[in-house]
């Protein structure tokens, strides 16, 4: 029987800010939107129909401006991408590459992740999960927004099909260390690191200016990929 997805706090993870687009990235909207969005509704999405095939479908929460979706789905059109990022400017941005680079095996979501996740996505409809860089949210009293917590672990697991990878990075400690205690009390994922600790970059996650800026800063960057595994019980 299908799984219920567990409850999730009401609290966003994030906060919409006021962005102006410029002119190339309002032409990409009107040029570009109907064929890489989709819209934010609370319909089931059949990824096969949506991307017209069966390549296995990842999944970029808070995709930015798109620079590591656009180069993964330039990278690897044998795989589908599915980006969700609320940012319109960002959402413009990844437009105007998508289009340049003719891609066809990416598609944009401007809708709450948890919602998504809950709600449009079926379970075990996914090969893999990526979260780079979330909000920190450093204060103590916003630890409550950030993203990663055991109700989202829980519901991404459950989204995996089995062998399916959650794959996250940060350059903030404190929060990497969160996610590591988080994701490895999940017991559905277990930690692809040796050491069950974080990962070396694997190549295959682009770097992008973001990152760059932070390393000339000093700020380390920590990967964790946890794993579903291919012969899960619960699958």
């Amino acid at each position: 029987m299908p799984t219920q997805p567990p409850t999730l706090r009401p609290i966003r993870s994030y906060v919409l800010r006021q962005g102006r687009l410029t002119a190339g990235q309002q032409r990409a909207f009107d040029q570009f939107w109907p064929h890489f969005g989709v819209a934010a509704e609370s319909t089931r999405l059949n990824c096969s129909t949506l991307f017209g095939n069966t390549q296995p479908v990842w999944l970029e929460i808070g995709c930015g401006n798109g620079t590591a979706l656009a180069a993964s789905a330039d990278r690897y059109p044998d795989r589908n991408f599915l980006g969700i990022e609320v940012h319109t400017p960002g959402v413009g941005h990844l437009l105007q590459r998508l289009a340049a680079q003719n891609s066809q095996n990416a598609r944009i979501l401007q809708q709450d992740a948890l919602e998504v996740l809950r709600h449009r996505l079926p379970d075990q409809s996914l090969a893999g999960i990526c979260v780079f860089f979330p909000d920190p949210w450093p204060k103590k009293r916003h630890h409550k927004r950030r993203l990663v917590q055991p109700g989202f672990t829980q519901l991404a697991a459950h989204k995996l099909q089995p062998g399916g990878i959650l794959h996250l990075a940060t350059d903030w400690e404190p929060y990497a260390e969160q996610m590591l205690t988080i994701l490895s009390a999940e017991p559905q994922l277990q930690n692809t690191a040796t050491d069950d600790g974080y990962v070396p970059r694997p190549s295959e996650r682009p770097l992008t200016r973001f990152e760059q800026r932070g390393q000339a800063l000093g700020h380390r960057v920590r990967d964790l990929i946890f794993r579903r595994p291919a012969a899960d019980a619960s699958a």
